[in-house]
């Protein structure tokens, strides 16, 4: 369950349904901030771990296309915006998300070290990424959530769990 307690933190209770009944195993609170959250748990006095980070329910990835080719419409940029050009492009916002990183060394998950305005401008070309990339996928007319469940099922296939676990060995370097 997920709350807002009103200051822009979240209570997070975990339940688990169990022959009819519920039990609560850990109360969150996480203050989210340009989509990073501080999380911390506790069961009883002792740490419990962080939820996963989730993604807002909308808009949806078929929202998001309607919005970005309304907005190539009124600019009349259908013209520029064919598969090819849409690639460079999105391969040109890949290398602005790139330097945002470069120098920096190993970064931590939910990226303390960051200002609000680093965090900012890596929303900004993470979105550029995304936005090109989903205009890609229906100039190519690629199902892109359709195809994105075709892939993990492959790649279930090729990295079996219970082969691969722990190891970054590509699926071509194990045995079966």
């Amino acid at each position: 369950m997920m709350a807002t307690n009103g200051n822009g933190l979240k209570d997070d209770v975990s339940t688990v349904s169990t022959n009819g009944g519920s039990k609560v195993f850990a109360k969150s609170h996480s203050t989210v901030v340009n989509g990073a959250a501080t999380e911390t748990s506790s069961k009883n006095g002792v740490a419990v771990q962080p939820q996963r980070f989730t993604f807002s329910p909308e808009p949806t990835i078929e929202e998001i296309r309607r919005m970005q080719a309304e907005f190539t419409d009124e600019r009349d940029w259908n013209q520029f915006h064919q598969p090819r050009n849409l690639l460079l492009a999105m391969v040109g916002e890949v290398g602005e998300v790139s330097e945002l990183f470069q120098w920096r060394g190993e970064v931590a998950d939910g990226l303390p070290d960051w200002t609000e305005a680093e965090r900012e401008q890596l929303a900004h070309e993470l979105s550029d990424v995304f936005i090109y990339l989903v205009e890609l996928a229906e100039k190519c007319r690629v199902d892109l959530p359709q195809a994105v469940l075709r892939k993990m099922a492959l790649n279930r296939q090729k990295y079996p769990a219970s082969k691969v676990h722990g190891s970054a060995k590509k699926y071509t370097e194990y045995k079966d």
